[in-house]
Order: C-alpha cells, then structure tokens, then sequence
C-alpha cells in the first residue's frame, strides 16, 4: 500500500528506491551496500564465513565480523583499526563502543590469563521471563535416565511461555555447552508441551540457578591445534528410534565448537550411530581448518578425533564397506 497522502489508480504500484526498515528485503540490502563498502577499503569476505571480512596489511591482519548492524573489530594492525574506524565513521552512522565487554547478550572479560565469555545477565533476564521465583537449585539439568515423548502429561493450556524460554535457552547454548543436550530435548516438543515437558525445562533453569556465573575460559596460553571429540546413543528417542549426535571441539584448551543433535536417519546399530557421529564432527573440524585459515591460523598436523569405540575406528581407518556396513554408504548417497 502506498504511504498516506499519495494517490494511485488502480494497476499501479509504487517502485522502491531506496530500502525501508521492516521490510524484508532490507537486511539483503544493508548487507549488500555494507559489502560495498568494506570490500572498497580492500577487504575480502571469508568464503567459510560470509559475514567475516579479512584483510592482510604490511603490519598484520584486520577482522570484522559483521551481524547485522554489530559488528566486532579485532586485529594486529592497530593503526589500521583506527583507520577502518574512521572510514566507516564516514558511510554509516555509527558508534564506537570500545573494547569489546558486551556483545548480543554476551559478556566478555579480559586479563592476562584470557578471555572469559559469559551469559550471566542473559539468565538473570531469563529467570524474570520465566517466573521463576523459587531459589532451587540441582545438580543436572536433566533426570538421570530421562525418556521423555509428546505424549507425556497434560498439554498446557497457553504454550506461548515454554516456547519464549525454550527458545531463549536455545541462544544461551552458545556460550553452555553442558545444557545443550537438555535444551535439545525440551526443544523437541514446542509445537505441543505439556506439563511433563515444562517440569524438565524448570530443571533446567534450576540448574542455570546454581551455575549462574560459569563461564567459558579462552587461556591466552594455549596452543593452535584442534583436537576433536565425539560420541552418540543409539536409538535414545523412544518415538522415533533416532539416535543423537554429540561433539566438542576443542582449540588447545579452548572449547570452541560443540553440538546435540538427533541424526537425520535412524541408525542400525550402535556402530552406525558413532559412525554417523564422526562423520558430522568431520565436517565441522575441516570447516573449522578453513576459518581459521581464513584468519591466519595454519594448522599443519591432522586433527584428532577421538572416538570410544574400536569398531567404528577400524571402519573409519579401512573405507571399504563390507556387508555390515554397506548401507551406511547407501543411506549417504
């Protein structure tokens, strides 16, 4: 609909000039004039990572890494920084926040010993979102042995509130990867919960009371290589048989990757499901290889994934598929 005021007869419309907050086609066209301008001050975007922008001076290397209207700038080249800042401080408007403290709900703190990364506030604001008044607190986030299946419980009357804290839980994996199994699980059931499926996100949040300020630790001491770790059930959702996948990848003594998914197909057998598990912590560690190198981290020895069981390890070591493992080529391909 044209603006108010404007008058149109009827079969035409009007042509956008220029992109207008709200409308959907405004990200794209931020993203674009703002690629305009970094790639004219000679960055390049990362082919791994489209919103990370590189650029290599005769000093160091310069990263901006961009979502959407935020953005973080890091670097060796100090006078470069300044420069880019300047230059930016010209196209856009923009505010200059300085060291890096406060990032979309994270909290940085700095020292000679590294980098902690938080979400402490996040869960204070979590806990009023929820209603949680109690001061409980326990020791898992999850039951030991906990089966849950959509047809646990009562359905709740209004969903909208599991969903907000579900979803909210969601981005606090980031930087908790102890809840991320339990936040996979309560997140299955957001199209119907119950009151079985809300008491377990209530564990949750009662955990999170107890472990309010754990943070993740960057030591500024540790090594450049990765070293990869995976495992899987086998068959754990009582509803559709499908097993879940897990990893961590760790950068030296820094976490830097980690997942709980349930995989896609269901697995045959337990070897099949660490398989399945191995293979999708593969491909994050070569992605990973290739930021980094985007970032000028070269890493010149192989990643080690660890696995914990033989048969798997003598699979992945001899690709040639006998018949118990044949149609795990076929479901791949």
């Amino acid at each position: 609909m044209p603006p108010p005021g404007v008058s149109h007869r009827s079969g035409e419309v009007c042509r956008l000039r220029k992109a207008l907050y709200g409308l959907k086609q405004a990200p794209r066209a931020w993203f674009a004039k703002f690629s305009m301008v970094i790639t004219s001050l000679g960055f390049r975007s990362s082919n791994h990572d489209l919103a990370l922008f590189v650029k290599s001076t005769r000093t160091g290397r310069i990263l901006l890494s961009l979502y959407v209207d935020d953005m973080i700038i890091t670097g060796d080249d100090f006078n470069g920084i300044e420069s880019l800042k300047f230059e930016l401080a010209h196209c856009f408007a923009m505010k200059d926040l300085g060291s890096l403290r406060y990032f979309l709900g994270i909290e940085i703190a700095s020292s000679p010993k590294g980098y902690l990364l938080s979400q402490s506030k996040y869960i204070a604001d979590l806990f009023e979102r929820a209603h949680l008044t109690d001061n409980r607190v326990v020791d898992t986030p999850l039951e030991t042995n906990a089966r849950y299946s959509p047809s646990d419980g009562s359905p709740l009357p209004d969903p909208n509130l599991y969903r907000t804290v579900v979803g909210s839980l969601v981005y606090l994996t980031v930087t908790r990867p102890d809840i991320a199994y339990a936040v996979h699980v309560v997140s299955q059931f957001v199209t119907a919960p119950t009151t079985v499926h809300w008491a377990a996100v209530l564990r949750i949040l009662q955990y999170l009371r107890g472990t309010q300020f754990q943070s993740l630790l960057f030591p500024s001491t540790s090594s450049l290589e990765l070293c990869a770790y995976s495992d899987a059930d086998w068959a754990g959702d009582l509803t559709d048989r499908k097993s879940t996948t897990g990893f961590c990848i760790f950068l030296g003594d820094s976490l830097i990757s980690w997942k709980s998914k349930k995989q896609d197909v269901i697995s045959r057998s337990s070897i099949e499901a660490e398989y399945r598990a191995m293979a999708t912590a593969t491909c994050e560690i070569v992605w990973l290889r290739w930021l980094l190198a985007d970032i000028g981290v070269f890493l010149q020895k192989p990643t080690a994934l660890h696995c914990d069981n033989q048969s798997v390890i003598q699979i992945a070591r001899n690709t040639v598929f006998h018949e118990r493992t044949k149609h795990i080529e076929i479901d791949y391909s």
